[in-house]
């Protein structure tokens, strides 16, 4: 059977749960949920990313928590030091992404019904990367996920943006696990690098194109000259769960097939 009430601290494992059908197992969730959005409706919002209402969730009598990454180290650390059970996963690339999906199935007996989602995911992931292997040329793509400081895109994000068609110009830092990892030091190196389209995803903070356009010596960036500037919401890219890889590089493949239209046209 498996646990039958699940404190979801962070928005992908409730919406994977819904995804599974098994949705009647959350009995807490993130406020920062909103895939899928009727959750906000349906179960109590009980934690932050950061910070939780302890009293809250331990009244909630759940026989797991699931968290995610070293940032939620301290509320786990509470948690568990309330008796309760706590699984925090660490997944930074894709196929840690889907190694975690197949973990959370298996433990409420959906595993049939997660391996069949995954091989549709993956078909498309297939198709999406056929698509954009016929291109003439891949376009550089710059995908900050902060601003003050700069970070650079996360490991899943820079596979995505390569299964989509582009180039990651710092798939060094992606590799890096933590933020403070990532950040570019140097506010003219990503111009060096010549994104020819930029993305923008800063945590929940809404992007600004005109601020990014703004900077001191980014004004011949190609992505800045051709105003190629987008954002995509945290909650499609930056969850570390099912809508990263569905709609999430939907939208990556979307923007970087339109660059490659325009400039074939051009």
């Amino acid at each position: 059977m498996g646990p039958r009430r699940i404190v979801c601290l962070t928005e992908e494992t409730t919406e994977w749960l819904y995804l599974l059908g098994e949705e009647d197992r959350i009995v807490g969730i993130s406020g920062y949920t909103v895939r899928p959005r009727r959750a906000r409706a349906e179960k109590p919002r009980v934690s932050a990313f950061l910070e939780g209402r302890i009293d809250r969730i331990v009244a909630l009598e759940p026989d797991l928590v699931i968290g995610f990454s070293d940032l939620q180290a301290a509320l786990a650390d509470q948690l568990i030091r309330e008796g309760l059970n706590v699984l925090v996963t660490n997944q930074r690339s894709v196929a840690q992404i889907i190694a975690t999906l197949r973990l959370v199935a298996s433990m409420v007996g959906a595993g049939k019904r997660a391996d069949d989602w995954i091989a549709a995911c993956e078909r498309r992931h297939r198709e999406i990367a056929a698509a954009a292997a016929a291109w003439r040329r891949r376009p550089r793509v710059y995908f900050e996920e902060w601003d003050e400081p700069m970070i650079s895109a996360i490991e899943w994000v820079s596979e995505l943006v390569a299964i989509a068609g582009g180039q990651d110009v710092f798939p060094e830092l992606a590799r890096r696990k933590l933020g403070r990892d990532r950040v570019v030091a140097d506010a003219l190196e990503p111009a060096r690098r010549c994104p020819d389209v930029i993305m923008g995803s800063w945590c929940g903070k809404k992007f600004r194109p005109d601020r990014v356009a703004a900077r001191p010596g980014w004004a011949e960036v190609p992505a800045v000259r051709d105003g190629r500037l987008h954002e995509i919401k945290s909650c499609d890219i930056l969850q570390p769960g099912p809508a990263a890889l569905t709609d999430g590089l939907e939208q990556l493949h979307a923007l970087l097939a339109a660059w490659v239209l325009a400039n074939a046209a051009g």
